[in-house]
């Protein structure tokens, strides 16, 4: 009996057979077969019985969003950060349930993901004057995690998040100049406090705020020249026991390449050797009080204002660090790794800004390369 392909044959009798297999009992397949008198025929047939078994095939419901919501993230609360679930759970409860809490999972519709997505650019939030690109990233974000963990436990889902598009605008990332770095060194050196050897320290180290507010002396090593950070401090949200809203913790950095060993700067040697307290936070110099990272991010700001800077976040140090690490050739692997960035790509697209002057110096060693020597004709 000759064989076309795998699944399509011709028989003794002339006509033509297409198998194809309609279920499995205990792992053994179980076939079904069409006829015809030629091979297309049966091509035709086979086509038009495998969709047929598609359709067939019995749907097995994911369930009330609200409910499996709740599943995926106490399963995820088992192998990710308090602060990360913290946030999945505000996506869920702010978003994602109040469309979709009471519907089953297998009933949501691309057009209907789009159009909640479409809802959010445009109107979302408290204020309804609509939520940022990067938001509505992370709420599909979270409904494909849904999807995943429907569809791992072999259930029906009849909507992808990459039907949705949303664009996302180059974030316009902040840098102090030259000009304000000096003015910042220099308002901050006759202001002298430790809440400005901290922001010294930051902008010569690239430290994230939450790490500086966990900062602790035993994390330096003098003799070495060198210190630690294996902490971050955030403000969570608080368990419903304790009657608060949120609390701050000091805890492990989300990532493993955020623990990093990083050199003193040299130029602030004598006055981290100077406020060293035994056991004490670099803020404070005390072991027991702290300075909680959103108590840092305003003080920042105020001391900005004083010293006649335009307004920045926090974070602008620690861009500022990485720019001027990048203009004074600092190799891009070592500096990934001081600030902590799992790979060199992280470090180049979010970080690295280089000044203005900068890229003009660089413009001119390339235009230096190919001189022009334009011939004037003699008429």
């Amino acid at each position: 009996m000759p064989r076309i392909g795998k699944k399509i044959y011709k028989r003794k009798d002339g006509r033509w057979e297409g198998r194809y297999i309609y279920c499995r009992i205990n792992g053994k397949a179980k076939y079904r077969s069409v006829y015809g008198h030629t091979c297309e025929e049966v091509k035709e047939k086979l086509v038009k019985a495998l969709a047929a078994l598609e359709r067939n095939k019995k749907k097995v419901s994911a369930g009330n969003v609200e409910v499996i919501g709740g599943k995926w993230l106490l399963e995820e609360s088992n192998r990710l950060k308090e602060s990360s679930i913290n946030k999945y759970e505000g996506i869920l409860q702010r978003y994602i349930f109040p469309e979709f809490g009471d519907r089953d999972l297998s009933d949501i519709a691309n057009s209907e993901l789009m159009d909640f997505s479409n809802r959010l650019i445009n109107e979302g939030g408290m204020k309804k004057l609509g939520l940022s690109p990067s938001t509505v990233n992370q709420v599909m974000s979270v409904m494909n995690s849904l999807r995943i963990y429907a569809l791992q436990r072999d259930c029906t889902v009849n909507y992808t998040t990459e039907c949705v598009k949303v664009r996302k605008e180059q974030e316009d990332i902040r840098v102090f100049s030259f000009e304000e770095e000096d003015q910042l060194v220099s308002y901050l050196s006759k202001h002298y406090d430790t809440t400005a050897l901290g922001i010294l320290l930051s902008l010569f180290s690239g430290l994230r705020v939450g790490e500086l507010s966990a900062l602790d002396w035993d994390s330096f090593d003098f003799a070495a020249g060198t210190f630690e950070i294996t902490k971050t401090m955030q403000r969570v949200k608080a368990n419903g026991f304790s009657g608060k809203k949120t609390v701050v913790k000091t805890m492990e950095p989300k990532t493993k390449s955020s623990i990093r060993t990083l050199p003193i700067p040299e130029n602030l040697r004598e006055q981290l050797l100077s406020a060293k307290r035994e056991g004490a936070f670099l803020l404070t110099g005390s072991r027991d009080k702290f300075v909680e990272p959103r108590t840092v991010q305003n003080r920042f700001k105020t001391i900005l204002k004083k010293a006649g800077i335009a307004d920045a976040n926090f974070h602008t140090t620690r861009h500022t660090y990485a720019t001027r690490c990048v203009e004074q050739n600092v190799e891009t692997k070592a500096l990934s790794m001081m600030l902590g960035h799992s790979n060199v790509a992280i470090t180049l697209n979010r970080y690295v800004h280089p000044s203005m002057e900068v890229r003009i110096k660089e413009m001119v060693k390339l235009t230096k390369l190919f001189p022009i020597n334009i011939v004037e004709k003699n008429e």
